[in-house]
């Protein structure tokens, strides 16, 4: 299967949750549901939620499932266009400049032009998505890039298309498979989210994380798998700064197969906190609602 025919091939959410599965990623149906509606209607997926809930893997998975390359923004403050987008080989242009020198060039038209040759050209991230097919562009944590940059987003998510100025406009032969991702630290505005088709991702339910532990660590036992997704339900209703996502509750059953420990009890998890709260005030309020303090 590749990523142009992909709408096409497979013919339900149900069949691309199975797709994903044999890939251990356990999706509920709501998630299915929208991502083969992006896949199926080639629109960007946006994906919201906590920090762990699976918003990247996913992306990581779909582009298994598609046998495409993933191509990751990873967004921060001042991530400028540049950074994002492509960038000229300033080294290897003087270093042409050299050469055309040393050889006696005089025609400084012709040597001007081809400074400015696709060759001299850093593809980042969206332009080579664009240039990539089939691709998976996952456009991690916007939330965490400046309103400017997502503004800059809204055309290329729309036409899937670049403008150089020295080359023209760069348009994708087929458009990649766009996830884009955001843990809400701030709203993302409604003109980004028009262009996309949206999903809020939940914390799994008590039996999907025991499935989601035994399926990435086989060696846990259903036993302790389900002690720890238990203890990290009764800690995301506590309250804390951070509460664990599916990530922290990996890392966690992760470090008590490497002890040797066979049960969660409160001494085991006092000492192995560390694993899935990373805040010292929710480690101090994690013991007290596990039992511990």
């Amino acid at each position: 299967m590749v990523a142009d025919t992909v709408g096409e091939a497979v013919a339900s959410p149900a069949e691309l949750a199975g797709l994903l599965d044999r890939h251990d990623y356990l999706c509920d149906d709501g998630l299915a549901t929208a991502c083969f509606l992006a896949l199926r209607m080639g629109r960007p997926l946006f994906l919201e939620g906590e920090a762990g809930v699976g918003k990247t893997e996913l992306a990581k998975t779909l582009a298994r499932v598609l046998r495409a390359p993933l191509i990751r923004l990873q967004c921060y403050e001042g991530l400028d266009a540049s950074q994002a987008l492509y960038d000229w080989d300033f080294p290897r242009q003087i270093l042409h400049l050299r050469a055309a020198e040393a050889a006696g060039t005089a025609d400084v038209a012709r040597l001007e032009g081809e400074l400015y040759d696709r060759r001299f050209l850093i593809a980042r991230p969206l332009l080579r998505a664009l240039e990539t097919s089939p691709s998976v562009l996952l456009v991690d944590e916007l939330d965490r890039a400046d309103d400017e940059f997502e503004a800059f987003l809204l055309e290329i998510l729309s036409d899937f298309t670049i403008t150089v100025p020295e080359l023209g406009t760069i348009r994708a032969e087929r458009p990649p498979v766009v996830v884009v991702t955001s843990n809400r630290t701030r709203e993302v505005h409604d003109a980004l989210k028009r262009r996309c088709l949206y999903h809020w991702l939940e914390h799994p339910t008590f039996e999907r994380e025991v499935a989601i532990i035994r399926r990435r660590l086989p060696d846990a036992t259903g036993h302790l798998a389900g002690q720890v997704a238990d203890a990290a339900r009764r800690l995301r209703g506590g309250g804390l700064l951070k509460p664990p996502g599916v990530a922290e509750t990996l890392d966690w059953t992760e470090a008590l197969l490497a002890l040797g420990a066979r049960d969660l009890d409160p001494d085991t998890a006092a000492v192995t906190l560390g694993a899935v709260l990373k805040y010292r005030e929710d480690q101090e309020r994690g013991g007290t609602l596990l039992g511990g303090g």
